[in-house]
C-alpha cells in the first residue's frame, strides 16, 4: 500500500456506489479488470469484535462487542484525498481507526470509522445499548401492528388494556421474531403480518367438555398468576434496562435472569395480595360468561398497582450486592408435580394417582400457558421425548432461559450460582405445585468436548449424598430417595441411570450472514446433571459450585447411558453396587471426602482461566458447606434406627 493511500473498510451508507462517489469522487468495484483512475477495487470483508447499530435509524455505527462481526466491504488504495471527503462526511460521531479485517485472501490492515460505546451512550442515551437495539426497534414495529389490529383507532384505557393482553398472547411469536432476526438489520413488513395475524387464543371449548371444567377455575387462577409476573417483570425490564445490561456479564446470557428474580421477589413477598387479586377475579368474571382474553386483561390491570419502583429497585440493589459471578455459563430446569414421580410412565401406570388440581397440566396448552409461561421456559414434560402432542401430561418444567422446545434454542441462564440458587427458589415458591427434582447445566468448555471420563464410583456416591435425596425410610433407615424411588432409572432401549447427560444447545435462531448455517460460536455443549432431588429449603449454591469445580477439573461424562452399561463389564458391577449402597448406604470414607474436596476446589481455582473466577473466601464457604453435608450424612448413618 502508498503511503499517500490507505485501505477503507465499509459498512453503512457508503456501500452504496452512489453515496461513496459523491462523497469521494472516486467509484468501486468488485472486478478486478475494471479497476481504473477513477474505480477502485472492493472485497467483501469481516470487521471482527464490533456490531451494526442504528439507534437514531438513520446511520449505522459500529461498536465494540466482542463475540459478533460486521460484514462489510474493504475498498483498496483510497487516495488521502478521497479519505479526507470521506473524514468530513463520516462527522464528529465517528473516529477513524486502524483495524484488521478479514477476507478471502487473509487479515488486511484497513481504516474504519467506528463509535466508542461512551459517545454513543451521550448522544442517544438509554435508546442505546449493543446487543437490544435491534430488538427494540422490532418490537416496536409488533406494537404498531396490535394497535392496527386490536381496536384500531381507539384510545380508551380499556382498548390499551386489551392489546397488552393481546401482546401477552402473542408472547412466544414475539420471542422467536426478536431471536430469529437478533443478527439480521430488517424485517419485511409482508413477513411480520405474515407472522402475527393469527386467531385469538379461546378456551371456549373447554366450557362444556365435562373431564375439563372441574379443572378450569385452578387454570385461570395460573393464567392470573402468570400474566401478573410477566407484567411485572416487562416494567422492571423498561424502567430498569440500563442497570440490568450492566448486571448481565455477556450478551449470550438470557436477559431476563435478573428482571424476572426482582418480579418473583415481588409476587412472593406478597403472595396474600396475589391470592386476593386471583380470588376477586374468579369471583366478578365466572367463565362461562368470558374467554381467556378477559382475564389476561383483568391481570394487566391489576398488575399496575402491584408494581413499585422503590421495591423493585430496593430488590435490584440486594441483588447487585450479592453477586458471584463466575466464567462457567449456567442452566437449571425445575420439575414440578403434584404426583411426584407417578406423573409419567411407567409409575404413572403402577401407581394410577390422579392429580386433583391440574389433572397432570393436561389442558397446560388450551389456556396458553405454554405462550405465557414462556419468560420461565415453561413446558410439559411426559419424558417421552416427543413435542408433538399439545395435551400431553407429565411434570411442570420451567428453564429460564430456554427459548424454544423443539429447536433446543437456549441461553445460559447465569454464570453466577447465588443468581441461580435464588431463581430456583423463588419458582419453586411461585408455582403451587409439589418441587420434584432439579436439573442443573454447566457449559462445557471447547477443550472438553470429547474428552470426557465416566466418574469414580465414589465421587457418584458424593453426588447422591449432596443432590439425591437422602432421607429416612419408614424403617427409620437413611436411603438415596431418587434412585430408591427409581426416579433416576429409565429403561427403553436397556435400563439406564439418568444420572448425567451431555446434549447440545444453540443460542439464536438466525442463520450466519455469510453461509447458510449457524456459526460455530452459536452451537454449545451442556453437561447436564440429572440426579438432583428438588426441595423448598435446601440451599443449592454449594452444590453448583461443587459440580462446576468437578466439571473443570475432572470433565465427567455421561452416566450411566444403557450403551455405557452394555459395553462395559466394570460399569455394571459398579451399578450394581451403586443400586445397593443407595438402598442401604455405608459412610463416605475421610479419604474419599477428601479427595473430592480436593478435586472440586482445584477446578475452582482454576475457572478463570489458571486462576480463581470467585473470591477465595467464596470458594472456602462453599468447600466448608460440602464437606459438613457429607460429614452430617456419615453422622446419621451412625444413629440407630427411629433414633431422633
Amino acid at each position: 500500500m502508498n503511503d499517500a493511500k490507505a485501505n477503507l473498510f465499509i459498512y453503512g451508507s457508503l456501500r452504496d456506489r452512489r453515496i461513496f462517489q459523491s462523497v469521494s469522487g472516486l467509484s468501486f468495484t468488485r472486478k478486478p479488470s475494471k479497476v481504473g483512475d477513477q474505480t477502485l477495487l472492493a472485497e467483501p470483508a469481516l470487521l471482527p469484535h464490533y456490531r451494526k447499530v442504528s439507534p437514531d435509524n438513520v446511520y449505522f455505527y459500529a461498536v465494540p462487542a466482542p463475540s459478533s462481526r460486521i460484514d462489510g466491504f474493504v475498498i483498496y488504495d483510497v487516495p488521502a484525498q478521497a479519505m479526507a471527503e470521506v473524514d468530513r462526511y463520516e462527522g464528529k460521531r465517528y473516529g477513524r481507526e486502524t483495524v484488521q479485517v478479514n477476507t478471502a485472501n487473509g487479515l488486511v490492515e484497513a481504516q474504519a470509522y467506528l463509535a466508542s460505546r461512551e459517545s454513543m451512550r451521550k448522544q442517544f442515551g438509554d435508546r442505546f445499548h449493543v446487543n437490544l437495539i435491534h430488538e427494540l426497534w422490532l418490537r416496536k414495529r409488533i406494537e404498531k401492528f396490535i394497535k392496527r389490529h386490536t381496536r384500531p383507532g381507539e384510545r380508551t384505557t380499556d382498548a390499551e388494556l386489551e392489546r397488552r393482553a393481546e401482546r401477552e398472547l402473542l408472547a412466544t411469536t414475539e420471542r422467536d421474531l426478536v431471536m430469529s432476526h437478533y443478527h439480521t438489520d430488517a424485517v419485511s413488513d409482508y413477513y411480520l403480518e405474515h407472522e402475527l395475524d393469527r386467531p385469538r387464543p379461546s378456551i371456549k371449548h373447554l366450557y362444556d367438555d365435562p373431564n375439563a371444567r372441574p379443572f378450569i377455575e385452578n387454570y385461570l387462577a395460573l393464567v392470573v398468576k402468570q400474566v401478573l409476573l410477566n407484567q411485572l417483570d416487562e416494567r422492571i425490564q423498561a424502567r430498569y434496562r440500563f442497570e440490568l445490561e450492566h448486571m448481565r456479564t455477556s450478551e449470550r446470557y438470557f436477559k431476563r435472569s435478573v428482571s424476572l428474580l426482582v418480579a418473583l421477589q415481588m409476587i412472593n413477598a406478597n403472595s396474600r395480595t396475589v391470592d386476593l387479586i386471583v380470588e376477586k377475579c374468579l369471583q366478578t368474571m365466572p367463565y362461562d360468561r368470558y374467554d381467556l382474553i378477559d382475564y389476561v386483561k383483568y391481570a394487566v390491570r391489576a398488575a399496575k398497582s402491584m408494581f413499585h419502583t422503590r421495591i423493585a429497585r430496593a430488590h435490584l440493589e440486594r441483588i447487585r450486592s450479592n453477586l458471584q459471578p463466575g466464567v462457567v455459563p449456567l442452566g437449571i430446569e425445575v420439575e414440578l408435580s403434584n404426583l411426584g414421580p407417578a406423573a409419567v410412565e411407567p409409575q404413572k401406570s403402577i401407581q394410577k394417582r390422579f392429580d386433583q388440581v391440574y389433572d397432570g397440566f393436561k389442558y397446560f396448552c388450551d389456556f396458553r400457558l405454554d405462550v405465557l409461561s414462556w419468560k420461565l421456559g415453561g413446558y410439559i414434560d411426559d419424558h417421552t421425548g416427543s413435542t408433538d402432542r399439545a395435551r400431553r401430561s407429565g411434570f411442570l418444567e420451567l428453564a429460564p432461559g430456554r427459548l424454544n422446545i423443539a429447536g433446543e434454542l437456549s441461553r445460559p441462564a447465569t454464570a453466577d450460582p447465588w443468581l441461580l440458587n435464588q431463581l430456583i427458589h423463588e419458582i419453586v415458591n411461585f408455582y403451587d405445585v409439589r418441587p420434584h427434582s432439579l436439573h442443573l447445566s454447566f457449559q462445557l468448555r471447547k477443550n472438553q468436548v470429547g474428552r470426557q471420563k465416566i466418574l469414580p464410583l465414589a465421587f457418584v456416591k458424593c453426588l447422591l449424598v449432596l443432590g439425591g435425596g437422602p432421607e429416612l425410610k419408614g424403617t427409620g433407615r437413611l436411603w438415596v430417595s431418587r434412585m430408591g424411588y427409581d426416579e433416576i432409572t429409565q429403561y427403553g432401549y436397556g435400563e439406564e441411570l439418568v444420572f448425567a447427560r451431555t446434549s447440545k444447545r444453540r443460542w439464536y435462531l438466525a442463520p450466519d450472514e455469510i453461509a447458510d448455517k449457524p456459526p460455530a460460536q452459536a452451537i454449545t455443549y451442556v453437561q447436564q446433571y440429572k440426579f438432583v432431588r428438588l426441595e423448598k429449603r435446601a440451599n443449592y449454591e454449594p452444590l453448583i459450585l461443587c459440580l462446576k469445580g468437578l466439571q473443570l477439573a475432572y470433565n465427567p461424562a455421561d452416566y450411566l447411558s444403557a450403551e455405557q452399561l452394555k459395553g462395559s463389564r466394570k460399569l455394571r458391577r459398579q451399578y450394581q453396587e451403586l443400586k445397593k449402597w443407595a438402598a442401604e448406604p455405608a459412610e463416605i470414607s475421610p479419604q474419599t471426602i477428601s479427595k473430592f474436596l480436593n478435586t472440586v476446589q482445584k477446578g475452582l481455582m482454576n475457572e478463570g482461566h489458571r486462576r480463581p473466577a470467585h473470591k477465595l473466601h467464596y470458594i472456602d464457604w462453599a468447600l466448608s458447606a460440602i464437606d459438613v453435608q457429607l460429614r452430617m450424612f456419615n453422622k446419621q448413618l451412625k444413629k440407630p434406627p427411629n433414633a431422633s
